[in-house]
């Protein structure tokens, strides 16, 4: 036996220093991770079973308000158990994993941010304010009275999910993050190429969406149509709309990278929006009409641009001459 090392050594050896190595390397890849999670800025909402209330009632406040926020329609949707003031479209439709999911439209910044004055308004708005717009526009229905039980845990969770952002602040992965501008304009025709490969099979051909089993809302929200959000809504402006779904959609398919390119994501938000949909009529939104955003798609401007290029594009002019302005 002891012949046998002698005569294999080189090789014993060799099993030794790959053994080292293997023991050495993994303490250096968990300190790897480690630094790696300290390093990530990414806004991670807080979670009810590992950030405990202990306050009975408040946690019981904000659990409703995320359930409303998840399954609106199922309270104040058509069928609503509570109040019928929406369109069957669920909060979490335009604020994906119940307004927690970084780049998804999230609620991180909303408690640090307002009150906020907002040019569409002109007004210094309130959290209220905001959550009215929502159902205003993107449910196209009747906002929750300000006393209601339902607005007051809406408001709970919402300052719940933004209790450790400091004041002013924006996390990273707060809002949506928006494509590049492309060169030329988004192009409704493109578009609606791309949309049937990726998001017809959820949506619909006609972007009915699906309902759910129950019949209480939708699994998949419609995409244009009676029962989506009306033109008054922030996903009516290409640069929201072809953020979001670039950074969500498909659903449950967007990791690390996005899956939809940046052409893409413009030209299936040009074919969306190009669709019916409820109209809201918008007379005191953008009193100072200079403030408009450059993808605003309803005029009158204060930029000589007609109201085609501001709702299609290519944005990139636009841009540059306010930039002279």
């Amino acid at each position: 036996m002891w012949r046998k090392i002698q005569s294999d050594w080189p090789a014993y050896l060799l099993a030794l220093v790959v053994l080292l190595v293997i023991v050495l390397k993994l303490p250096m890849n968990h300190h790897e991770r480690v630094l790696a999670s300290l390093e990530d800025s990414t806004w991670h909402a807080p979670s009810l079973y590992l950030d405990p209330i202990k306050n009975n009632q408040e946690r019981e406040l904000i659990t409703y308000g995320k359930e409303l926020i998840a399954n609106t329609s199922t309270y104040l949707g058509p069928k609503g158990t509570v109040m019928q003031i929406s369109n069957g479209m669920n909060c979490q439709n335009c604020h994906i994993d119940a307004g927690t999911k970084p780049d998804g439209n999230n609620f991180s910044a909303v408690s640090a941010n307002y009150p906020l004055f907002r040019d569409r308004s002109g007004e210094v708005e309130s959290i209220y304010k905001r959550v009215s717009d929502c159902f205003e526009r993107s449910l196209n229905g009747t906002a929750p009275d300000s006393t209601s039980r339902e607005y007051q845990a809406i408001h709970a969770y919402i300052q719940w999910l933004g209790k450790d952002v400091a004041k002013g602040s924006h996390p990273k992965g707060s809002g949506i993050k928006k494509p590049d501008f492309l060169q030329r304009a988004a192009d409704p025709e493109k578009g609606k190429k791309v949309y049937t490969i990726y998001c017809e099979r959820c949506h619909g051909v006609n972007g009915e969406g699906q309902v759910n089993l129950g019949n209480t809302g939708y699994s998949y929200p419609p995409l244009w149509g009676k029962n989506s959000y009306n033109t008054g809504a922030g996903l009516y402006r290409l640069s929201n709309f072809a953020g979001f779904i670039q950074s969500n959609m498909p659903f449950n398919e967007v990791s690390a990278h996005n899956k939809l390119t940046d052409e893409e994501a413009w030209d299936i938000a040009a074919y969306v929006n190009s669709q019916p949909r409820p109209i809201m009529k918008e007379s005191h939104d953008w009193p100072d009409i200079s403030k408009k955003p450059i993808d605003h798609p309803f005029g009158p401007y204060a930029d000589g641009f007609s109201e085609q290029q501001h709702k299609y594009g290519p944005f990139l002019p636009i841009v540059l001459a306010r930039e002279k302005n």
